[in-house]
């Protein structure tokens, strides 16, 4: 079945659909009904602020949805992808204990014990079967709330979807938890090509057994949808005969689909109601709210989610995504979107989608803000709203528009979007985020800006970055500025500069003017590229937050005897990774210290803790180049007398398809890699049953051969 014509957007509206439904159930997630009514009431819109808690947060629903999905590229976007590659993406992006899933100990979180046979070397599906972690544990909630992403790669194909449901679900469960989950896929799928509820659930029972217990409850359902014009007594009913008394566990994925149906069906196809009637009736509220708020996305578009009251405006499309590729934690729905749309795409053949030639932030899509949002301080107080716009230089093409009013003199309007851990997410409860930077000293960085030809003055228009400095506080470095007159477009360039390790937090656009001013600046795009050319290394100024920016897959990260990196790993192997899928062709460099050490050195191209090149000193007076594609493959080896407690600076340069590795500064590696070659990723310390130590990591664009 060929791509809708406006496939892109009701992914996007899906994505939106699933981050909003999410943040809104999170604050109150495991309430009761009778809780949610006597504290909250019937949950009409964000209740966080009321709760004392955060909006944006990470969360398993969001994290694990967008996180197994990427098996797909993974594995060559094949049609022919197994549970057990999905089994094994989970081994390559899950820091154990540390990110996406409740890690709640085998027997009690059903995730839990998935990863635990997974990583024991049991494969999916029978990682998740029954007959491996008994029914209870198989039949809870987590497979459903993952599924949302399977259905958005398959518009119409509610088969399809069904089918990919299974096989990812099947990773941590088996049984009617399966089952829930392939009626949502295929409702989802469907939701693409039909906007009839009813013929959406017909055709989505198709899939599963009639004698299954989702089955019968959803008949039953919509029997009392029939038959009670309240849906306060259908939930009645729901609890009565599938409540928590009768399907135990710790969230039991049987009770928690009957409340989507019943939101769905006496929603009135309105995402407020529909919203409202999921979060009101209690139980795992972030999870189920999170799949209506999906499936009504991509079947009534972001019309349905812009018709009622302001769901998008607070959250402003920021999304957190931690995981062991650290550089893709701080993302944004249109981003996740393209990565989404794309991989439908390739399903289907086609070329992936690219807009505004691939620029970080594009705006393309109605209403999207990609995480900027405008400062407020006593300098910049309600001088500046944000929102999304066709572009007034008639290309037809959507951008962030800055709206200043009564800008002064000694008044200055300020939006930025986070690159890094924002300060609000440092401490954030819950689901812990990692991450790491995804802008670097080195990169260079365009924008692209317009003045509309109706604003009343020229307006300076300067960009800036903001770096976690002294004590860990947020410092402002300014970039280039320029003074537009009205109608003026203007292509900005700036390298970004050595931040002396400090971790940039975020970029933005400044706006100011010499006489009062007011009128609109329009941002086309915004983009950099290139490979970083940093030092990571101990500040001189804070600790932390540079801390942090590196994801940690180790046992131990401290300091000893002065270093800046000192990792240890009592069994298997761990990284220190940081940067991002942009860095594609550079040199990584470390002097590196090994102690009792089965393998120690550096790794490049790191996408996740089981996809990365590695030059290694081996424990057999060796050292090796390898490839870890799940399983490790040496691609070269030599033998390498070294001694303990001695530095050795270690080189790894990727260019294309070649590798070079120095030791010293002499060349020991030169191999070209045209078998499944990793053309992207960031960089890492690597570690296997010992430890090693150094003060710096040096990355720097790519040398000629010394």
């Amino acid at each position: 079945m060929s791509l809708p014509a406006d496939y892109a957007e009701r992914v996007y509206a899906g994505v939106l659909g699933k981050i909003i439904g999410v943040y809104l159930g999170r604050p109150f997630e495991g309430w009761t009904y009778d809780r949610i009514m006597e504290h909250l009431g019937e949950v009409q819109y964000y209740v966080h602020e009321k709760l004392g808690k955060l909006l944006v947060v990470t969360d398993d629903d969001i994290s694990g949805t967008f996180t197994f999905l990427r098996a797909m590229p993974d594995y060559g976007n094949s049609l022919d992808l197994t549970a057990e590659q999905i089994g094994k993406t989970w081994l390559n992006y899950l820091i154990e204990r540390r990110t996406v899933l409740w890690w709640g100990g085998v027997g009690q979180s059903t995730e839990h014990t998935a990863y635990a046979r997974l990583k024991a070397g049991i494969p999916a599906p029978l990682s998740g079967a029954i007959e491996t972690n008994g029914r209870i544990v198989a039949e809870q909630i987590g497979s459903q709330i993952f599924i949302d992403g399977w259905a958005m790669i398959a518009p119409g194909d509610p088969a399809l979807a069904a089918d990919l449901a299974r096989r990812a679900a099947s990773v941590s469960h088996d049984g009617e938890a399966i089952y829930g989950a392939q009626v949502l896929a295929a409702m989802e799928a469907q939701a693409f090509v039909e906007s009839d509820l009813n013929k959406l659930i017909d055709t989505a029972v198709k899939f599963i057994p009639a004698d299954s217990v989702i089955y019968r409850m959803i008949g039953d359902i919509r029997d009392w949808h029939a038959e009670f014009p309240d849906w306060r007594t259908a939930r009645e009913q729901v609890e009565a005969h599938y409540g928590y008394d009768q399907y135990t566990g710790n969230c039991h994925m049987v009770p928690n689909h009957g409340l989507i149906i019943l939101g769905l069906l006496y929603g009135d196809d309105d995402f407020q109601k529909s919203l409202m009637i999921t979060n009101t009736a209690g139980w795992d509220t972030d999870c189920n709210s999170g799949n209506v708020g999906c499936l009504l996305g991509i079947k009534n578009g972001l019309a349905g989610i812009d018709a009622g009251v302001d769901w998008r405006g607070p959250v402003a499309d920021r999304m957190y995504l931690p995981t062991a590729d650290g550089g893709r934690a701080i993302t944004d729905a249109l981003t996740e979107t393209y990565h989404v749309v794309n991989i439908g795409r390739a399903v289907q053949g086609l070329e992936p989608l690219a807009p505004k030639n691939g620029a970080r932030f594009h705006f393309s899509l109605p209403g999207s803000v990609q995480g900027f949002t405008a400062e407020d301080s006593p300098d910049t107080h309600g001088v500046l709203t944000l929102s999304n716009a066709v572009l007034p230089d008639g290309s037809g093409q959507r951008g962030l528009v800055l709206d200043y009013q009564h800008l002064a003199p000694g008044r200055c309007g300020r939006a930025h979007t986070a690159t890094f851990l924002p300060p609000e997410a440092i401490d954030m409860p819950g689901y812990m985020l990692l991450a790491s930077p995804t802008l670097f000293s080195g990169q260079t960085v365009t924008a692209r800006v317009l003045a509309a030809p109706g604003n009343t003055a020229p307006v300076n228009c300067r960009l800036f970055v903001a770096i976690y400095g002294d004590k860990d506080a947020l410092e402002t470095m300014d970039g280039p500025d320029f003074t537009l007159s009205p109608g003026q477009t203007h292509v900005f360039s700036w390298c970004i500069p050595d931040t002396g390790g400090a971790p940039i937090a975020r970029i933005g656009f400044e706006l100011s003017a010499p006489a009062r001013a007011d009128g609109q600046l329009y941002v086309d795009t915004l983009a950099w590229a290139g490979a970083p050319d940093v030092t990571f290394k101990r500040p001189e100024r804070g600790y932390r937050l540079w801390r942090q920016a590196w994801v940690d897959h180790v046992q131990e990260f401290g300091l000893r005897r002065h270093s800046a990196y000192s990792i240890a790993q009592n069994e298997g192997t761990g990284l220190l990774y940081q940067g991002t899928r942009d860095w594609t062709d550079y040199r990584v460099s470390s002097a590196v210290r090994s102690y009792l050490v089965k393998a120690g050195g550096v790794a490049a191209r790191v996408q996740g803790i089981n996809r990365y090149y590695a030059l290694l000193l081996g424990d057999d007076q060796t050292i090796r180049l390898v490839k870890k594609l799940d399983d490790q493959i040496t691609l070269a080896e030599a033998p390498f007398a070294w001694a303990s407690d001695t530095p050795y600076e270690l080189a790894l340069q990727v260019e294309n398809h070649r590798l070079q590795g120095w030791v010293d500064g002499q060349p020991v590696f030169d191999v070209q890699d045209d078998d499944h070659p990793l053309l992207a990723g960031g960089v890492a310390l690597i570690c296997t049953e010992g430890s090693i130590m150094t003060d710096a990591v040096r990355v720097q664009p790519v040398e000629t051969p010394r």
